[in-house]
């Protein structure tokens, strides 16, 4: 089991290409670290090569110490999971996964994933074109809509959970624990954002039980740091699977405007992004889900910004950074106004 950067070996990398390339040999290898996980560390691996093998991979593994890996073990069950169970059954764009491994405790793993390169990825704390945001809304009806709203597909993977009523007094609990938290570290740079997300928490474990009358797999942390843009034109690639999970879908969409899309272009072009998104569910065969369903979903769905961004703060593994804090500071004050300019807090309250 891969646990360390110095585990990844020309032998060990020999052996695991050697199951799709029988001739392959790796001879030697640089390991490069890459990224800025919150949760777990990446690298780029140089490979000095024999046969039919890319001359660059990527790896990625746990990171932190025991105590942080045993917190953030379930996502490394969904991350490991998505790429040995749904990759294939989806149609939104991905790495290839060459080889997947967990351990027992699930406090150790490894994927190793083609090179995107020179696909970039996502600033946070920049924000994206709207362009951009079109082309990363149709890629994510491509993992909603081949499994919309059926159950079979994914009911029977222990391992998935279920973000939906089940869950409400667990999510509403440590998002609220999370936002005391939060608030008391970057309170002084949010005004009256603060109060905003404090309500939001104090609704989430209600909102979470809302019945939207759609299910289906939801990545859960879908935005910029997550995303691979090509150099030129459309053809985002999604990574980073460790809140993959059952749950209604516009919670994906609204979490990506809401926390990726500048607060000005959102305003101005949601509903055409909510459009586009739809028609692209459309194309995959989602045909009993209305506009209107569609963006009083989205609408609701914005709380799942507020709720990740402080419990994803609160339970990162990696060392603080002014990099990290403008990425969760983004994400919050974007996530605010979103909810104050959709009125989702007052349909949570309705509910």
């Amino acid at each position: 089991m891969i646990d360390h950067p110095e585990d990844l070996t020309a032998e060990w990398l020999t052996a695991i290409l050697r199951a799709t390339d029988a001739e392959a040999k790796v001879r030697s290898l640089t390991v490069e670290p890459i990224g800025t996980g919150q949760t777990g560390a990446s690298f780029r691996l140089h490979l000095d090569a024999d046969g039919h093998v890319p001359t660059t991979l990527v790896a990625k593994t746990a990171a932190g110490d025991r105590a942080a890996r045993e917190r953030v073990a379930a996502g490394y069950r969904n991350e490991v999971g998505f790429y040995t169970v749904f990759r294939d059954r989806v149609r939104i764009r991905t790495p290839r996964c060459w080889h997947a491994e967990i351990s027992e405790d699930a406090c150790s793993f490894v994927l190793l994933l083609d090179d995107l390169a020179p696909a970039r990825p996502g600033v946070q704390a920049d924000g994206c074109t709207v362009d951009q945001a079109a082309d990363a809304v149709r890629n994510l009806a491509g993992l909603h809509g081949p499994v919309w709203n059926d159950r079979s597909r994914f009911d029977h993977h222990a391992w998935l959970t279920a973000m939906t009523g089940e869950r409400a007094a667990f999510l509403g609990g440590i998002t609220e624990g999370a936002a005391e938290r939060f608030l008391a570290r970057y309170g002084s740079d949010l005004g009256d954002d603060a109060e905003t997300l404090r309500r939001a928490a104090a609704l989430t474990g209600r909102w979470v039980a809302i019945d939207t009358g759609v299910q289906g797999l939801v990545h859960g942390d879908y935005r910029l740091d997550n995303l691979m843009f090509p150099e030129h034109g459309d053809g985002v690639v999604a990574l980073d699977w460790q809140t993959l999970a059952i749950g209604p879908p516009g919670r994906d969409l609204a979490y990506f405007l809401a926390t990726s899309v500048l607060v000005d272009d959102r305003r101005e072009h949601e509903s055409a992004l909510v459009a586009e998104y739809l028609d692209e569910l459309r194309r995959l065969g989602v045909e009993d889900y209305s506009f209107d369903h569609c963006f009083a979903d989205y609408r609701l769905g914005v709380l799942q910004g507020p709720m990740i961004t402080m419990i994803g703060w609160a339970y990162a593994t990696a060392t603080p950074s002014a990099s990290a804090d403008a990425m969760f500071l983004a994400m919050a004050t974007r996530s605010c106004a979103a909810l104050r300019d959709l009125g989702s807090l007052e349909l949570v309250e309705r509910a």
